[in-house]
């Protein structure tokens, strides 16, 4: 598998798994073009990744707005010339008991996680089409489409839309050779592996915690070129925790 010269957007690129999967495309020879709503944090993990000689811009972006989406669709454009793949990574949760979720709230989600995979889609999308290029889209859901919590109600919805969207776009989009595909991570450690607990480890399936970079792998599958007759789907990578049924003792 390689990615050489590959041109890949990821939002939410600053931290956490956005972070991860940004530089693993980097890794494998890929042109980043690395988007967040934190502009320090941005530029540093951009700078970080070009510090190991690979190619990586930031450009801000808050995927709320239409107008920020098109903007880093061109700085993409304009920085390397086309689009090849697009990760949609960028999200934001609310944990609220739904008689207390303001409309406000609700819609920040909404917007941020679900209208935002719709509009980065679109403009990269257009690119991908004007510029004759075969490309892929990895949306990042969660397995919290297919459980819940209490007081998850916004992010459980936007999550669910997430991985209806996919399917619904890999159907329109595949007659311009564009494949779009979702994720559904599990509980991914973005900050302090060694502090988890074993029972924390052990209560899944597999045996361990994810790690960002557990997705990140399955983002250069489902992007890879030579995996073109995958698409419409919805991958779960949760270390088996949703096969598990769990009894109240």
């Amino acid at each position: 598998m390689t990615f050489q010269n590959i041109v890949v957007v990821v939002t939410g690129a600053a931290q956490g798994i956005g972070y991860g999967i940004a530089k693993a495309f980097a890794e494998q020879g890929a042109k980043l073009v690395m988007a967040d709503l934190n502009e320090d944090q941005g530029a540093a993990a951009a700078a970080a990744i070009r510090n190991e000689g690979r190619q990586a811009i930031f450009v801000p972006c808050d995927v709320r707005k239409e107008e920020d989406i098109r903007k880093l669709m061109k700085a993409a454009e304009d920085e390397y010339g086309r689009i090849d793949v697009l990760i949609n990574n960028a999200g934001v949760s609310r944990w609220k008991s739904p008689l207390e979720l303001s409309v406000g709230e609700w819609d920040d989600v909404l917007n941020t996680n679900v209208r935002s995979c719709f509009l980065a889609t679109r403009e990269a999308a257009r690119s991908m089409k004007r510029n004759g290029v075969s490309g892929a889209v990895v949306n990042i859901a969660s397995t919290r489409a297919l459980m819940s919590e209490p007081n998850s109600e916004a992010y459980a919805a936007s999550k669910g839309a997430i991985v209806a969207l996919t399917h619904a776009m890999a159907v329109s989009l595949g007659p311009d050779q564009i494949r779009v595909n979702c994720i559904s991570p599990g509980w991914i450690e973005t900050q302090d592996y060694d502090s988890l607990k074993p029972a924390d480890h052990e209560q899944h399936p597999a045996g361990r915690v994810g790690r960002p970079e557990d997705i990140a792998k399955a983002c250069l599958y489902l992007a890879d070129p030579d995996n073109s007759f995958v698409t419409g789907t919805h991958l779960v990578i949760d270390g088996g925790m949703t096969r598990k049924m769990i009894y109240e003792p």
